[in-house]
């Protein structure tokens, strides 16, 4: 017991020595004596003023600290480990040494109505000692500033400037100034901007698209005589851009009724320029709270009922934020089971009304909020409590209802049930459904517009109208009311009318009569009855014979269009679908011979051969080798074949005639029978240049002069006449096809003449001597 006791006494007195030693050495450490000006001067003879030994020294006080002064200084560069001894004289019998000083301030005391003196020695011991010297006023000693906070804001090209001060400069301090430069530049602003208070300073006609430093100073008074400048601040570039939104998607939560998922992205195109988004989001109906959020991402997922939504994206950095891209997320309407009669309004009066629903939602929810609007005005909106009955009287309301207007009404679900106010925006409600409703309805004060009459038949036409407009029904529409009279000589009979679907815009009239002047009036009608009817509407029924009329008609125009239009295009349809085969009587290949006489006219020459055909002259040429007279003949179905029959048997019989008639009077009967020689008459059916058709082709004709021309004939001659007779071979030369196709043909009668004439020449000049 006594050693534990001992032990414990040694140990607290252990403590105790070892606090007061550390005192000890505080106090050593840095100290304070008085001093007299003549020791001084001689005991700090060897320091001096040197540009790398300590200096900068200044003393100045606050206001929160009336008579004690703050010095601070700049140590030197010779030497690492330094101390310091302050030295504050106040005339000749105030002077007071701090010595063994570590740190490059030290805290003093003055008095206020002397002036003073404060020197400072660094390793004043060694003999590199330096010292720095300050001499001013105590009252000319207040330092104020610099703020201890300040924000900058930027928007229009101005730069606004907000500052907080100390609590006990706050009075002290009236007025700031403001220098600034763009980031870089090596000169400030040639003028100061002088704050319009203690607190904004807004500098005009700054460029937004750069970034400047700033500094702040207040202005000097009786109350501060000094003012220290801020460090410099850097102030970035205006935001002048707005983001784009870049894709908004409104989707169903599966298994969830009456919310949806919202998923919103954006882009900014100025990059580098801002630190994120603000993002701020509330009802349409101006319901809070209106929730703002901070995101570096551009994007943004809500879980939102199906009220409308107002939302605000702008791009911000510490000094300003872009223009804002203002989407508004619409209300859903007319979504299935929305409606279907889970909600029922009834209106007590223009300030109150009991909102109803058919479902038992008091198991799940107390909580409910209520929207209603008109049609393109802002929503009004109460929340209410409600743990014991599925209805609820709201009273009175924010703005009173109007009679004869439709109101839109949607009834949510909140599941807090600590308060029934929007406590947040993203998922703090759910749409439970919507319906419609009027505080007093009306008549309608219009009538559908735009009746016209359609498809009019003997007995019925097609009506159609335009829709009445919503603010002009004054109540739900319940149906059309069409009113129709028969008109006889201007006298008309009792009107008849029909009820038509509200959802209608035609319907078509039965049971007319033909040949019938009616007149229709249409009216719609709401609970409150029927409204104004629109303007009469004339129209007849078709006669009797009209439907015979417009058939006559339209086969005569189908006619008329066909005439004019149809025989160019079957034309057209003929020479592709049927094209026309070549007629070699007109081909350029084979002339056509007019007359059959001259083909007949061809069997009396057997010795002549056409050498060469132009279209000027006929040329006979002597050859030895002959055509029998008896191949000429079958020569001839093949040139004739170009005729058609009924000229071909009027032009040979003609020709027969002629023949006869000309070789009779005209040749002496000698030189017939020299020049024409026993010729055989050839069938041209038994022929080798017969054809099985009359087409025939330059192939044909040349196969059949290739088979029916010998290679070698030779007739024999009178006895009288010389052993070289002269023999003729009529050959068509192939090879000028194209060219005697523009010759000329010589009719029979020149033919003749001609062949007669040669002949007689020829046989002259074979007897000549």
């Amino acid at each position: 017991m006594f050693s534990c006791a001992s032990h414990s006494y040694f140990f607290i007195l252990g403590l105790m020595l070892g606090f007061f030693t550390t005192l000890s050495s505080h106090v050593q450490a840095s100290s304070s004596r008085k001093c007299r000006s003549q020791n001084i001067s001689s005991k700090y003879q060897n320091c001096g003023i040197h540009r790398d030994g300590v200096h900068d020294l200044d003393c100045f006080g606050k206001l929160k600290s009336p008579g004690i002064k703050d010095c601070v200084w700049k140590p030197g560069n010779r030497t690492s480990a330094k101390t310091y001894t302050l030295i504050i004289q106040q005339q000749s019998k105030h002077c007071k040494e701090y010595y063994n000083i570590t740190e490059v301030s030290k805290s003093i005391k003055l008095f206020e109505n002397y002036n003073m003196t404060a020197e400072v020695f660094e390793n004043s011991e060694s003999t590199h000692c330096t010292k720095a010297v300050f001499k001013g006023s105590p009252k000319s000693l207040v330092r104020c500033g610099p703020p201890y906070n300040a924000s900058f804001s930027r928007h229009s090209g101005r730069i606004v400037v907000n500052v907080s001060w100390q609590k006990e400069e706050i009075r002290a301090i009236q007025y700031y100034s403001v220098r600034y430069k763009a980031l870089g530049s090596l000169s400030w602003s040639k003028s100061l901007v002088q704050s319009q208070n203690g607190e904004t300073c807004t500098v005009e006609n700054v460029n937004a698209s750069l970034v400047y430093t700033v500094q702040i100073q207040c202005v000097t008074n009786d109350k501060c005589s000094q003012c220290a400048r801020s460090e410099a601040y850097t102030v970035p570039s205006e935001l002048t851009t707005q983001p784009v939104i870049v894709n908004m998607e409104d989707i169903d939560i599966a298994g969830t009724k009456g919310r949806r998922l919202l998923l919103l992205t954006w882009k900014f195109p100025a990059k580098d320029l801002y630190d994120g988004y603000s993002v701020s989001i509330g009802k349409a109906s101006g319901e809070a709270p209106c929730e703002r959020r901070y995101t570096t991402q551009p994007e943004i997922r809500l879980i939102l009922s199906y009220s409308a939504y107002h939302l605000n994206i702008s791009a911000v950095n510490n000094a300003s934020a872009s223009p804002a891209v203002s989407p508004t997320i619409p209300q859903r309407e007319h979504e299935p089971n929305m409606g279907a009669g889970k909600l029922n309004v009834t209106a007590e009066s223009n300030t109150s009304f009991t909102i109803s629903w058919k479902d038992n939602l008091i198991k799940q929810y107390v909580c409910y909020s209520v929207e209603w609007k008109r049609k393109g005005q802002r929503a009004a909106y109460m929340s209410f409590y409600q743990n014991a009955n599925n209805y609820r009287t709201l009273s009175p309301l924010p703005a009173p209802l109007e009679p004869y207007r439709r109101y839109n009404m949607t009834l949510h679900t909140r599941p807090d049930k600590d308060t029934c106010n929007m406590k947040r925006v993203n998922n703090s409600e759910s749409t439970f459904g919507s319906t419609q409703f009027y505080f007093i309805e009306g008549t309608p004060v219009s009538a559908p517009t735009n009746i016209s009459g359609n498809n009019v038949t003997l007995s019925s036409v097609v009506l159609q109208w335009s829709s009445i407009p919503e603010d002009d029904v004054r109540g739900f529409l319940l149906g059309y009311i069409i009113y129709y009279t028969e008109y006889h000589h201007g006298e008309s009979s009792t009107e008849r009318n029909i009820t038509v679907d509200p959802m209608s815009n035609n319907y078509e009239l039965g049971d007319l009569k033909g040949a019938t002047a009616y007149g229709v009036q249409m009216s719609g009608f709401t609970k409150a009855g029927a409204g104004v009817r629109s303007t009469a509407s004339l129209f007849t029924t078709n006669y009797q014979g009209s439907s015979n009329l417009i058939g006559f008609i339209t086969i005569s125009v189908v006619v008329a269009i066909v005439l004019i239009f149809g025989s160019p295009t079957i034309k057209r349809a003929k020479v592709i679908l049927w094209p026309s085969i070549p007629n070699p009587g007109n081909s350029n290949a084979m002339q056509k011979i007019e007359e059959s006489c001259e083909l007949q006219l061809l069997e009396s020459i057997n010795r002549l051969k056409v050498e060469e055909w132009d279209t000027n002259s006929l040329q006979i040429v002597e050859r030895e080798e002959v055509i029998p007279a008896g191949m000429l003949p079958s020569m001839f179905p093949l040139l004739h074949a170009s005729d058609d029959e009924e000229r071909s048997t009027e032009i040979t019989c003609n020709w027969n005639q002629r023949d006869t008639e000309d070789a009779t009077g005209d040749i002496p009967s000698d030189i017939t029978a020299e020049i024409f020689p026993d010729i055989q008459r050839t069938d041209p059916q038994s022929s080798p240049f017969a054809f099985p058709s009359e087409y025939t082709t330059m192939a044909m004709f040349q196969r059949g002069m290739l088979q029916g021309v010998p290679a070698n004939t030779s007739v024999t001659q009178d006895a009288d006449r010389e052993p070289e007779d002269t023999d003729f071979t009529v050959m068509k030369s192939l090879d000028y096809i194209e060219h005697l196709s523009t010759c000329q043909i010589l009719d029979s009668q020149e033919i003749h003449d001609f062949v007669i004439e040669n002949s007689l020449e020829q046989d002259h000049e074979n007897h000549r001597p």
